[in-house]
């Protein structure tokens, strides 16, 4: 998954296990279950970004699913995004002792980034539900972009119940995709939200938004 650059994951997941923990930025019972669990379930989802991408990861963390992203594909600009002053603290020096120079600390939140340059793509995990982090992470994006939250086995579920809220939001498409076939198990599911044209944070659409043909939660599935 990380070729030559392993060593650069291998010293991530030693500083989860250590001050990630004592930080309280990661469970202390997580510290077995770092590689599969956290780094590689991050990693897996790579595809979805094009080259030379930029991306906000909302309510970062420890860093994922960022930093892993960071690793597995150097041509990503990713901006860690994290309210929290003692985690944009871990944040800031995990990054400069792995020496990532594709990576920057925001601290703030989601919304305090409305109105400035534009992302390709925003991702978020265990964050908040698809329709809340929709609401937050719309307006970033550029258009022609898309939002990747990192769910759980009711991902699907949850779309459907926020189909409506997406709606209002303006948003184009939504779906829900599987990551990491044969790398970890369960495999990485991924519901993303994509965006035709820009959107004013905040403003929801007037009636009904226009039905799209492939509108809905239908699943599939990606290596």
């Amino acid at each position: 998954m990380f070729g030559s650059r392993v060593s650069l994951a291998e010293r991530y997941v030693a500083l989860l296990a250590d001050t990630g923990i004592s930080h309280g930025l990661i469970g202390p019972r997580e510290g077995s279950r770092l590689w599969d669990r956290h780094v590689l379930n991050c990693a897996v989802v790579h595809p979805l970004f094009e080259t030379g991408a930029d991306v906000a990861d909302l309510g970062s963390g420890a860093g994922l699913p960022g930093i892993p992203l960071a690793i597995v594909r150097p041509d990503l600009r990713l901006t860690l995004v994290e309210p929290l002053l003692r985690r944009t603290t871990w944040l800031t020096a995990a990054v400069e002792e792995l020496g990532l120079a594709n990576v920057v600390v925001h601290r703030g939140r989601a919304e305090s980034l409305w109105g400035r340059p534009r992302y390709r793509h925003v991702t978020a995990r265990a964050v908040a539900r698809i329709g809340e982090l929709a609401r937050i992470g719309l307006p970033l994006l550029d258009a022609g972009g898309s939002l990747h939250a990192l769910k759980g086995t009711s991902a699907l579920a949850e779309l459907e119940e926020d189909a409506e809220q997406l709606r209002a939001l303006n948003a184009s498409r939504w779906r829900v995709a599987s990551f990491g076939a044969g790398v970890v198990t369960p495999e990485t599911i991924v519901t993303t939200v994509e965006l035709d044209a820009r959107i004013v944070p905040g403003r929801r659409a007037r009636g009904s938004a226009p039905q799209a043909p492939n509108r809905g939660g239908s699943r599939g599935s990606s290596g």
